[in-house]
């Protein structure tokens, strides 16, 4: 059972749930339903499982090529790729049902949108283009959509917002861990950027230039009154925190620097969030 649960990464999961529930407080207009929240969670649980699960039958073979990930269910054999294979598309269709006829199809669409763009247009594109990533951000995005829709039914600005602060922030996030797994991923074939452009230049630069844009968007909550001063100021604090990790990898490529952003990238988001939510509800 837990070499199933693995196959969820459920480290990631979790992170997906948090959006996701961020989506549903600002789409909530006031009648609390419990039911609808629990709905929610639980096929967005299921769906993002499900495609963590496909992802690892998909990749299986260039995980075993990699230091970080040879040890997963499918590459060390604990886990056969069938059986993953059947898992995944399982549970993926539960967290499909779960969302259209739970909540509303709205969310069910939404989540098989997400699983669809992840599978079958980032995965694939991994091997080919270093762009996968901005590909992939947009369905990595989708949570506080999905989490929005299921609450108030459909998509305002406000659902817009959550998905713009979520795709920028990956970013930073992603080439971090790209820039400190770029032999593992080489070796595996995965065309990230620190794989076409060793030197790491134009990754730098873009943690920077994305740490950069993620500021504006994220103080946006503040003027179409999702939040206020408190929130305003909090969020400025953290994108300048976050854009001076960014810097520091810009200033020395070193091993350091990079986990030093995704640190910081980890512990940006969830604080981001409770800023939204203290402001919205306390002050």
């Amino acid at each position: 059972m837990n070499d199933y649960l693995e196959l969820t990464k459920p480290r990631i999961t979790w992170l997906i749930l948090m959006s996701t529930a961020i989506g549903y407080f600002f789409g909530w207009d006031g009648s609390w339903n419990f039911w609808l929240l629990f709905h929610t969670v639980l096929g967005t649980g299921l769906i993002a499982s499900g495609t963590a699960a496909l992802n690892q039958w998909y990749e299986h073979d260039a995980d075993a090529k990699m230091l970080r990930t040879n040890k997963r269910p499918i590459p060390s054999g604990r886990v056969t790729a069938p059986n993953a294979l059947l898992f995944g598309i399982a549970i993926a269709v539960l967290g499909f049902v779960e969302l259209a006829w739970g909540v509303n199809l709205l969310t069910g669409l939404l989540g098989a949108f997400t699983l669809a763009s992840y599978l079958f247009v980032y995965t694939p594109m991994k091997q080919k283009s270093w762009l996968s990533t901005t590909v992939g951000a947009v369905p990595g995005a989708m949570p506080p959509m999905i989490g929005f829709a299921a609450a108030k039914g459909t998509l305002t600005p406000e659902a817009w917002i959550l998905f713009a602060i979520l795709f920028l922030w990956q970013f930073p996030h992603f080439y971090a861990i790209a820039w400190m797994y770029r032999e593992d991923y080489q070796r595996a074939g995965i065309q990230m950027l620190p794989v076409v452009e060793p030197d790491g230049n134009s990754t730098s630069r873009h943690m920077v230039a994305f740490s950069l844009a993620l500021i504006p968007v994220s103080l946006m909550p503040a003027f179409y009154a999702m939040s206020g001063k408190f929130y305003f100021v909090g969020a400025l604090m953290l994108g300048m925190a976050f854009l001076y990790a960014s810097w520091q990898v810009y200033s020395d490529r070193s091993l350091i620097n990079a986990r030093g952003v995704l640190k910081a990238s980890v512990i940006y988001l969830p604080l981001l969030y409770c800023l939204m939510v203290l402001d919205r509800t306390i002050l």
